[in-house]
């Protein structure tokens, strides 16, 4: 008897996904193996259904892979390092998951030997690119599957298909869609497609039940999370979780963002991501203080390039290996302790306490007292600082912005 080719599934437990393993199942007469890879947006209950579903559905095996804590150590890390939000607003959550869910599936692919990978994208959104980018790289020659894009099915079909097929779909569309992970959670339709209108408080799951204010502590050890409220944590992943837990309570991170999609589209996408605000925003002050001039400068020109290439599918670029190492040695000195105020739906920076306090200078202190130089130094430096603006206008005195 001809041995079975084996695919391997992308699969979430979503509509497109369900499709692909039952037609690749049944109507292919592949042997299917459905791999849900968990970068930290799956609880145990949700992982449980989806591989009852998974066999349901004519999987011959199901696989899930938590590879929340690889993920951390090779992006998120470096993420904080780097202060990253798209266009200065987005962490770039769903981005940088995809691609680490793309290289799990590969990885596993290739361990089973399979024929094909299939993954569930459409045809008009970056998700595509992500996973056919990974699968071209990591699996060079194995075909790439995607039913859904490849047949520009609609909803209904797909819903009718496995209906039909004795699995009861219960894939209503629903007003909003959700992707939840670790570094937050996107929110797209309904009002998000208006570009007149933003999402109302009913639109994220996370409500707002605190009020008043309150203090929040976050601890770094070159440039790490290591405290959250005084209690340390070793995992990275277990302190992001625990700030999220608190940041969320106060409704802190919801916004929407609007980008350029891989595809040349503008996309438009509601986040509500309390850790990586609180995180993020945390980290880039303690940098202010422990950082020179021109290590923030440059640390901002690649942090923004890091974020951009994780964004457009680029994480396996060479080029991303020499960023992460700048990154990481800029954060030898970024230690220390930064305390937030939390109120409803935003947080201020309070202070910090660093033993690399670059403002706790023996030179001076800022706008009270001069104690490395002199007046006379002062005035001298000024005018030297003075000279090229003096030589230009003493030859275009007619350029000055002044009204004689």
């Amino acid at each position: 008897m001809e041995k079975k080719k084996k695919v391997v599934v992308a699969y979430s437990g979503g509509l497109d996904t369900s499709y692909t393993v039952m037609y690749l199942a049944h109507e292919k007469g592949y042997e299917v193996h459905a791999v849900c890879a968990d970068t930290g947006g799956f609880s145990a209950e949700q992982l449980k259904t989806n591989e009852q579903n998974a066999y349901k559905l004519g999987a011959t095996q199901f696989a899930a892979i938590d590879i929340t804590q690889e993920y951390y150590a090779k992006s998120l890390k470096y993420m904080i390092f780097g202060n990253v939000l798209r266009n200065g607003t987005y962490p770039i959550s769903v981005s940088s998951e995809r691609l680490f869910q793309a290289m799990a599936v590969a990885r596993y692919a290739k361990q089973i030997g399979a024929d094909a990978i299939a993954h569930g994208s459409t045809g008009a959104g970056n998700d595509q690119v992500r996973f056919d980018m990974v699968f071209l790289v990591m699996c060079p020659g194995v075909e790439i599957i995607t039913l859904t894009r490849d047949g520009n099915l609609a909803r209904q079909e797909e819903v009718d298909y496995l209906n039909a097929h004795g699995f009861p779909a219960d894939f209503a569309k629903m007003k909003y869609s959700y992707n939840v992970g670790l570094w937050g959670t996107s929110v797209c339709g309904g009002e998000i497609l208006d570009s007149k209108q933003g999402l109302p408080e009913s639109a994220y799951l996370k409500q707002v039940s605190k009020s008043g204010t309150e203090l929040l502590q976050i601890g770094f050890k070159q440039g790490e999370i290591c405290s959250v409220n005084g209690k340390a944590y070793a995992d990275k992943v277990a302190a992001i979780q625990a700030v999220e837990s608190i940041g969320s309570a106060w409704g802190i991170g919801r916004d929407n963002h609007v980008g350029d999609t891989i595809i040349g589209i503008k996309g438009r996408v509601g986040f509500e991501a309390a850790a990586p605000m609180l995180i993020i925003g945390a980290h880039k002050y303690l940098e202010k203080f422990t950082l020179s001039k021109w290590q923030q400068y440059w640390k901002d020109q690649v942090g923004t390039w890091y974020g951009m290439f994780l964004h457009e599918s680029q994480y396996l670029e060479p080029v991303m290996r020499d960023i992460e190492a700048m990154l990481e040695s800029s954060q030898r000195n970024v230690t220390g302790t930064v305390t937030l105020e939390l109120r409803p739906c935003c947080f201020a920076t309070v202070g910090v306490d660093a033993p690399g306090d670059l403002v706790k200078s023996k030179l001076g202190e800022y706008g009270e007292t001069q104690k490395g130089w002199t007046a006379e130094e002062a005035k001298g430096f000024i005018k030297l600082l003075s000279n090229p603006l003096r030589v230009y206008y003493g030859n275009h005195p007619e350029e000055l912005p002044f009204d004689e």
